[in-house]
């Protein structure tokens, strides 16, 4: 029980190392975006009544306003792939082929900027392999959140400040755009 209990309070029973900064500014920012995101990687939750209360309340909030939010990123996405499309339409007098186009490259910027270039970032900050960056990365972007590869937990790695707040605006982001090609597919599946 003693052991359980020191785990949660952030010792790790490796070399007798804590996770401090847990809840510095950056590591709770991830923990705010996890939480509205309904990732809820499992590894950090409040330890205290007052904590979960205001988690929950949080949440209540956080989670309708996050899906408002990211609507609104995926419709200005969208509106940014139609304007390019409209623009290739007028300039170069291509119908089909310029919403192609436009769809395509938007599907592939998508792509290497959501899920196969930060499995990179992912390798140097974390010491993951690249098919370890790229599980996260879906895993995370899909809010299936298993919890087995979270970031800034190894107590053998020293993060960068930014690195935490960059990851949680790039799970915003890549959700968003995560959507739109859900959606693409099941509009194509119907």
């Amino acid at each position: 029980q003693s052991i359980v209990q020191a785990y949660k309070s952030g010792i790790t029973l490796q070399r007798n190392t804590t996770s401090l900064g847990r809840w510095d500014f950056s590591g709770s920012f991830f923990f705010s975006i996890s939480a509205i995101t309904t990732i809820g990687y499992g590894n950090l939750s409040p330890s205290t009544v007052a904590g979960r209360i205001f988690c929950i309340l949080f949440a209540l909030f956080g989670i309708p306003l996050n899906l408002v939010i990211l609507n609104e990123i995926g419709q200005l996405m969208l509106l940014g792939v139609q304007h390019c499309a409209h623009r290739l339409e007028e300039v170069f007098h291509w119908q089909k082929k310029a919403s192609l186009l436009i769809k395509t490259c938007a599907l592939v910027t998508g792509l290497l900027l959501f899920l196969l270039l930060p499995p990179l970032l992912l390798s140097d900050k974390e010491g993951w392999s690249y098919e370890e960056g790229f599980y996260y990365s879906f895993i995370t972007l899909s809010t299936i959140g298993f919890g087995d590869y979270v970031i800034g937990m190894n107590p053998d790695r020293t993060y960068p400040g930014w690195y935490k707040n960059v990851i949680s605006l790039w799970i915003l982001f890549g959700m968003a755009w995560l959507a739109l090609v859900i959606k693409l597919c099941i509009n194509f599946l119907e």
